[in-house]
């Protein structure tokens, strides 16, 4: 039988399951990656499962998403995070070295290997060639302890390259034009795997770039073969004993063909608010620019960043506008600075910023009042830059560049000077421990971490009012705000659940723990985005027992189901135009409605009754009645 890439990935990590589409499987993991985002919880819910060492052949803790240290809290968590990564078994990357997915992809990613990590842009390790995946925290805390990766046989979107892109145009136009094709929705349940000749042009960073971004159009994951430029990366890394050659089988099937000419590709913007809202460059070329930022895990590369120098170099940026940059890595810093580049970025009137995650996740830089911000990160959804007026702009490096220098977006054009990757990089891991180093460590909690809520095994009947009705494409964002003001408390659940939902409505937290709890409605993938779980612990501090959707994210709804909250989808979705915020909703037999699938969901206000899909497998099922996964493995794989 001939198999694609990903079907071999799968094949050679395939501990149960049969690899057929939307049956669930369990696949072995080989490496972990967390991020002090959401490797806080991850770490305490590591704990709570009362395990050792982990038993995964790597796994990293980063700390590169919240450098602002204004208050002790940053600075505890990432001693938490520290000291019980260690004593587990687990590498640190301190603060300073660099974005997760940049510095695992040059120093720890391994063609073949699966990686499941605790960020949604966990995918960007396909740019290699690994089965790279974004879970919640708890998952991840799971695969560090159990060495295994639950999930349902996606489908696979093969994605046939041809030709070669055009000086101007770079790897992020060819991802924004795929999301113009499926649209933010269409990866849901499916992978994306990249073929076709085209691939040969395009190198391991710019395949990272367009991997990362798979996230976006909802998919499992991305991957790319590895091949003879996978192997010339590694080596420059000093790591080619680490490659293997890895593609699909010639003449292997996908469920889904989809053609682009990289020729014919032209620099492309994801306009406010959603990234694909994708238009061509040229439509918006003109528009007045306030601000411009280079830099996240989506474009923050070596070869991304000489690109940039040498569009700046000689030139001045606009007197109107503010450029920022934010080197991927140390690694990356390290590298600008002895070619002499970074004095081209410079003298251009950037401003360097830390080599960190930073005003991607809306750490800083929020642009000023209705601002037009143009931006080479991942996401633009509504307030995620921290100035709800402001006008974000997806767009290619190149595209930020030439714009920042004449204060109006431009379409690149023009010649260039060539830009080459090294053969050798330059390799200095200081900022990297290693757990063998260290003997008996002391686990270090400040005041700020708090236990985090587990839910309840399920009983009797669910009686709760709708204390929200939200309408279609509501991210992790919206649910659960991660800002300068409330990232210092990601490990704080019963504070941030006062802010849940409060860019959509300030008054929801006050007003369900009033009515001791409630259900959520929502329109069509919900919980898009970040695979941050507070998003799910928040909503169950508060109470919450249900969602109601007419469709929902995978990452959301499997942090859902961990957190013993139901993932309920309409049966018909007109019924979602019936139900108003205030309406009772009685599911009389929640455990059997768990059982069968379905529920009948009595509106005990409007006096009808609708039925409520529930598409779960057998683990899933006896995770929801425990209450969540805690409850479920603790009276299994870790029973006391």
């Amino acid at each position: 039988m001939k198999l694609n890439l990903t079907q071999k990935l799968i094949s050679t990590h395939l501990v149960s399951g049969e690899m057929k589409v939307g049956q669930p499987i369990v696949v072995s993991v080989d490496q972990t990656l967390t991020q002090d985002s959401t490797g806080t919880m991850c770490y305490l819910q590591l704990e709570a499962l009362k395990v050792g060492k982990v038993v995964t052949k790597r796994s990293v803790a980063y700390i590169d998403h919240n450098m602002l240290q204004s208050g002790f809290e940053n600075a505890d968590d990432h001693a938490y995070i520290q000291s019980v990564a260690l004593s587990h078994g687990v590498f640190v990357s301190k603060p300073g070295n660099g974005i997760c997915h940049q510095v695992h992809l040059e120093r720890f990613g391994v063609p073949g290997y699966t990686l499941v990590g605790s960020d949604s842009h966990t995918p960007t390790g396909g740019g290699i060639g690994m089965l790279a995946i974004g879970a919640g925290g708890l998952d991840v805390a799971l695969a560090m302890a159990k060495g295994t990766l639950n999930l349902t046989m996606p489908e696979v979107i093969g994605v046939k390259l041809t030709g070669r892109l055009k000086p101007n145009v770079c790897a992020k136009d060819l991802i924004l034009e795929v999301l113009r094709i499926l649209s933010v929705k269409g990866g849901v349940g499916k992978i994306i795997e990249y073929f076709g000749d085209g691939v040969k042009s395009l190198t391991v960073p710019e395949r990272a770039t367009i991997t990362n971004m798979g996230a976006e159009l909802g998919a499992t994951t991305s991957v790319f073969p590895s091949d003879n430029l996978t192997k010339k990366f590694l080596r420059a890394q000093g790591r080619e004993s680490d490659f293997v050659a890895l593609s699909a089988d010639r003449g292997a099937a996908y469920d889904k063909v989809i053609e682009i000419d990289l020729g014919l590709i032209e620099p492309l913007a994801a306009a406010p608010h959603m990234p694909d809202n994708v238009v061509t460059v040229a439509e918006l070329a003109g528009k007045k620019v306030d601000q411009v930022c280079i830099g996240s895990c989506t474009d923050s590369s070596l070869l991304t960043m000489l690109k940039v120098a040498a569009a700046l170099k000689g030139k001045k940026v606009h007197p109107n506008v503010s450029l920022t940059i934010s080197p991927g890595s140390r690694q990356v810093l390290t590298m600008l600075s002895k070619c002499g580049a970074l004095k081209d970025i410079l003298d251009s009137g950037a401003r360097l910023l830390e080599c960190a995650c930073g005003p991607c996740i809306g750490m800083g830089q929020s642009p000023k009042t209705d601002a037009v911000s143009l931006r080479t990160f991942n996401r633009n959804f509504y307030a995620r830059s921290g100035t709800k007026s402001a006008s974000v702009y997806l767009v290619s490096p190149l595209t930020a560049a030439y714009s920042a220098i004449s204060g109006v977006i431009t379409v690149p054009q023009g010649e260039i000077e060539d830009v080459k990757l090294p053969s050798r990089f330059d390799i200095n891991d200081s900022l990297i421990l290693d757990p063998a180093d260290f003997g008996d460590i002391t686990i270090e909690r400040g005041p700020n971490i708090k236990p985090f809520p587990i839910g309840q095994k399920l009983s009797g009947k669910i009686e709760k009012t709708v204390t929200i009705k939200v309408g279609d494409n509501i991210t992790t964002d919206d649910i659960m705000p991660s800002n300068a003001k409330l990232l210092p408390y990601r490990s704080n659940i019963p504070y941030l659940s006062s802010f849940c939902l409060s860019t959509v409505d300030e008054s929801f937290s006050e007003r369900t723990r009033a009515a001791g709890g409630g259900i959520i409605v929502g329109g069509e993938n919900y919980g898009q985005g970040s695979s941050r779980e507070h998003a799910a612990l928040a909503p169950l501090q508060l109470g919450i027992r249900a969602v109601i959707v007419k469709s929902i994210a995978r990452i959301h709804r499997d942090n859902l189901i961990n957190s013993g909250i139901l993932p309920l989808v309409f049966g018909d979705t007109t019924d979602y135009d019936k139900i108003d915020e205030g309406d009772e909703l009685i599911i009389d037999d929640p455990v059997g409605a768990v059982e069968s699938g379905k529920a009948v969901i009595k509106n005990k206000t409007k006096g009808y009754t609708f039925t409520a899909l529930l598409n779960v497998n057998d683990r899933q099922k006896e995770i929801l009645i425990e209450g969540g996964t805690i409850n479920y493995e603790r009276r299994g794989t870790f029973g006391e």
